[in-house]
């Protein structure tokens, strides 16, 4: 070897690693670990089961404006231990002091771009309906049903089925709110017009607030979310039947930790939301 590059720190510089360890430290919170990286990285990794939140309007302008920037995942992602959830990257060398100190002093005032929300043992009822016979909607779905659940791991916990009529749905809905399950499922065979149909109807005769008709995303356009207290209740007409990519598995990583999905929050899911 003939030579060795090195480079010097200058009065006002902060080197690339103490940089993104620090934006690290400050931009998220929850259940991840950092670790640092070749090349001025820092990456944040789950470390247990969990659905990731972002910001995203301050993690635009995080990275519109510094010398470090930042990469996520989606927000509403269902992340595994060890898996990378975000990274975090500086200039090469070193980064001006006062464009950190910017950065953090932001992220401090704004709160996390990031949250890992654990999903720790979260339990599901399911309530399968059909206008005639309710195990008919069990035989077409159960297996679906299934199969969607096992990717996080999980297993329905509390199931029933009933006819399509707003008191047996009723009825229902509220032997499943008696065990306070982390989501309740509506799987129904057929297709509601809005809130006012049965499965709409039910959930209001119980005492729920419905929080949004309609999402921009195919396929589930026709998503009810209503909530009964702190438990949300989800319909998804059509999306019961197809293990492929719907509006449930955009839902469920959230619902699952027990975070509190907005009307205003659907409503954002329409960027990205052509699935298939």
């Amino acid at each position: 070897m003939e030579s060795i590059w090195v480079t010097e720190l200058e009065e006002g510089e902060v080197g690339e690693d103490d940089a993104v360890c620090a934006v690290a430290s400050e931009m998220g919170c929850g259940s991840f670990e950092i670790r640092l990286a070749a090349g001025g990285r820092a990456n944040l990794q789950a470390t247990e089961k969990c659905c990731v939140l972002v910001d995203d309007d301050l993690l635009k302008q995080i990275n519109c404006a510094a010398s470090v920037v930042i990469a996520t995942t989606l927000n509403f992602s269902f992340a595994v231990p060890g898996q990378r959830i975000a990274t975090v990257k500086s200039a090469p060398f070193a980064v001006s002091r006062a464009q950190l100190d910017a950065v953090t002093s932001i992220l401090k005032e704004r709160g996390p771009i990031l949250q890992a929300r654990p999903m720790r043992n979260p339990t599901v009822g399911v309530l399968y309906t059909d206008p005639l016979n309710g195990e008919r909607a069990r035989q077409l779905f159960e297996n679906i049903m299934r199969q969607r659940l096992e990717h996080f791991g999980i297993a329905p916990s509390y199931v029933l089925s009933c006819t399509e009529d707003e008191a047996s749905v009723s009825r229902g809905l509220q032997q499943l709110l008696r065990s306070k399950p982390a989501v309740i499922m509506i799987a129904s065979t057929t297709a509601p017009a809005g809130p006012e149909d049965v499965v709409g109807q039910a959930m209001e005769k119980i005492g729920g607030h419905t929080e949004r008709f309609l999402a921009p995303v195919e396929p589930g356009n026709l998503l009810l979310l209503s909530y009964k207290d702190d438990v949300p209740m989800l319909s998804a007409p059509g999306c019961f039947r197809s293990a492929k990519a719907n509006v449930v598995d955009l839902m469920l990583p959230p619902l699952l930790a027990r975070y509190r999905v907005s009307g205003w929050e659907v409503g954002c899911l329409g960027h990205g939301g052509l699935l298939g």
